[in-house]
């Protein structure tokens, strides 16, 4: 080290040095921050102490409300839980507050490997009817209600009011995900306003996370509403939404769903909820068991007579795309609406959704009924799809592989115009000649963009598909989530906190089938082609190491099909190049080109105007020869 290196260090050691000192606060200013800490200290207690005193107040104000309501005896009843139950749902409901307090679908599998899958307990999820009576507001979660016409199906909850009124709960749960519920106030109308026509509804749920991968789940849960007239929205999946309420002139919507990546929780009213709803949506940390934050504050139809019932249904089971269709019709609701439960999966953009909705759930539903592994399911999808656009892929090999036998031929009849002036004559001369032996540059581009749809498809698809979850194949254990073979305990930038082997196996073969199709372009490509295709060789080269950070997230399902859509891909075009005689197709082009020249009614109108520019073209090329020359 020499004597300037050492003197820059001590100057540089100087200079933080004084800076340290001139910033340090005088005892002046300590002790007014002292103070100021002191005065935030006071009123951080003071704002506590008036949060405890509202909490009290809240709850001797509900205590009131409560024996303003009911007599002391029913207020203060021991609550019960009543288990309605069918080979699909176990549901448990409390007597205090008389709505479900835990539903399990059963069949599914959970965290720990074991039968049943909790969507929530009464720690998870809240539900409340709001009621303004003109004396108090009633609130049902604050009620006791006494249980008759148990059975495993059907159970009626009744909380006696004071003075003779009764509000009465009736549940009936069907063969499937379905349960009824109707809500019905009895002699209670002279607690009401005349005009009094609408409960308000409350509902709250922490969402439970069921899978492994917290991100790619979190991607996939919302709080998604459907309007009345058809069609539905959803919160953002990513962002923290509160108080989002909807336009005034929003249609009515009549169904709220709190949905995670495979099952869903749906209340459905028969009526509608409004267009003054109010929705929130908080999204929870990485490890703390849960996705999000939902809460919905809405309207519906209430008949203080009691004469028409409040009439809901609730859904609480799997979200499978032809289940949901099924449910639509076994509403109870169905005679009166569409209800179109099956728009909770988002099957992509209009094209890509016709693709999955006719034919990719199809035939994924007929392929998993047969028994077969999934990841077999996956595979014949993707050599079905294959056999479906095997002839665009043999036309856009083919008009690729007449531009590289004809590659010569361009070279030699462009070399004149190798001048960066001469760029636009060097064009025209190879659109000229693509013409003149039937060739057309984009029908190798075209049906290569028709398959785009497919991949953007099964993208869609794969990580809605509940058949795939908890599946195993070869070394994947779950092909609805990632497939690590190393983790570690904390998140880093773009990578997270995992390496997923199916994710590597796409990059990897994406990587080399962009180096197979680049080699086979480079055969083609004429003068500065060959220069601007080196810059597209590094952004191709590059694509893989961004689908490695897009895609180690995703499920090992949908990097498993990318990667043999890919093998297959390769394997078609090294057969079709290896069974392609460069010579036999020359001699068919050379052949086309006569029969074109001897017959130039078969020439497009395209053809002719670029033989006009190819003629005007070489007229100014000696025009300016001549003037050089002069």
């Amino acid at each position: 080290m020499d004597k300037n290196t050492i003197t820059g260090f001590i100057l540089i050691a100087l200079v933080l040095i004084g800076f340290s000192w001139y910033t340090k606060p005088t005892e002046e200013q300590i002790a007014a921050q002292r103070a100021q800490d002191s005065i935030a200290a006071v009123k951080i207690e003071e704002a506590k102490k008036k949060a405890e005193a509202a909490q009290t107040a809240k709850a001797e104000n509900e205590a009131k409300a409560s024996s303003l309501l009911q007599d002391s005896a029913a207020a203060t009843a021991k609550a019960e839980n009543i288990v309605l139950k069918n080979e699909n749902l176990e549901l448990t409901l409390s007597t205090k507050g008389g709505t479900v307090q835990k539903a399990v679908v059963k069949g599914y599998k959970n965290m720990e490997e074991k039968d049943g899958v909790v969507l929530f307990n009464e720690n998870d999820q809240q539900l409340s009817y709001l009621l303004a009576a003109k004396s108090v507001n009633i609130n049902t979660a604050d009620l006791v209600f006494a249980a008759s016409n148990k059975s495993d199906s059907t159970v009626t909850l009744t909380a006696a009011v004071n003075g003779g009124g009764k509000i009465v709960f009736d549940y009936k749960l069907s063969d499937n995900y379905l349960l009824g519920f109707s809500l019905k106030a009895e002699n209670m109308s002279g607690m009401f306003a005349p005009d009094y026509k609408r409960l308000s509804i409350n509902w709250k749920d922490h969402v439970r996370q069921q899978e492994k991968g917290f991100m790619f789940e979190n991607r996939y849960s919302t709080l998604t509403y459907h309007y009345a007239d058809g069609g539905t929205d959803y919160l953002n999946e990513t962002a923290n939404k509160t108080d989002e309420a909807q336009d005034d002139e929003d249609e009515p919507i009549d169904w709220i769903a709190y949905k995670n990546q495979f099952f869903s929780a749906v209340m459905i009213t028969k009526t509608d909820f409004g267009t003054d709803g109010k929705f929130t949506s908080l999204c929870d940390e990485k490890g703390s068991g849960y996705l999000k934050n939902l809460e919905s504050s809405v309207k519906t139809t209430f008949d203080p007579t009691g004469v028409q019932p409040t009439e809901m249904e609730f859904y609480y089971g799997p979200n499978d795309f032809l289940l949901l269709k099924d449910i639509n019709d076994k509403s109870a609701f169905a005679a009166d609406k569409d209800l179109e439960l099956h728009k909770l999966i988002y099957l992509g953009w209009p094209l890509v959704r016709l693709i999955n909705r006719w034919f990719t759930v199809y035939v994924f539903d007929w392929l998993t009924k047969l028994g077969i592994p999934m990841g077999i399911v996956i595979l014949l999808i993707t050599m079905l799809l294959k056999v479906i656009t095997f002839p665009m892929v043999k036309k856009s090999y083919m008009s690729s592989a007449k531009m590289r036998v004809l590659k010569p031929k361009l070279d030699e009849a462009t070399k004149k115009y190798d001048k960066p002036e001469d760029a636009m004559m060097k064009q025209q001369a190879m659109m000229q000649m693509y013409q003149e032996y039937g060739v057309s540059p984009l029908s190798g581009c075209l049906p290569m963009l028709i398959q785009m749809p497919i991949w953007v498809a099964m993208f869609n698809f794969v990580p809605n598909a509940i058949q795939l979850r908890r599946e195993s194949f070869l070394w994947i254990s779950d092909l609805s989530t990632y497939d690590p073979i190393i983790e570690w305990g904390t998140n880093l930038w773009l990578i997270g906190d995992h390496l997923s082997l199916t994710c590597i196996l796409f990059c990897v073969g994406n990587l080399l089938y962009s180096w197979m199709t680049m080699r086979q372009q480079k055969d083609q490509m004429v003068g500065q082609q060959a220069e601007q295709m080196k810059m597209m060789q590094w952004m191709m080269m590059l694509m893989p190491l961004m689908f490695f950070f897009m895609f180690n997230d995703y499920s090992s399902g949908l990097n498993f099909y990318y990667f043999i859509s890919l093998f297959f891909s390769a394997a078609i075009m090294w057969t079709l190049r290896k069974t392609t005689n460069d010579e036999k197709l020359l001699a068919y082009l050379e052949a086309r080109k006569a029969e074109r020249k001897a017959n130039p009614q078969k020439m497009s109108g395209m053809a002719k105007r670029l033989a006009e520019l190819q003629k005007q073209a070489e007229e100014l090329q000696k025009q300016k020869e001549n003037g050089w020359k002069k």
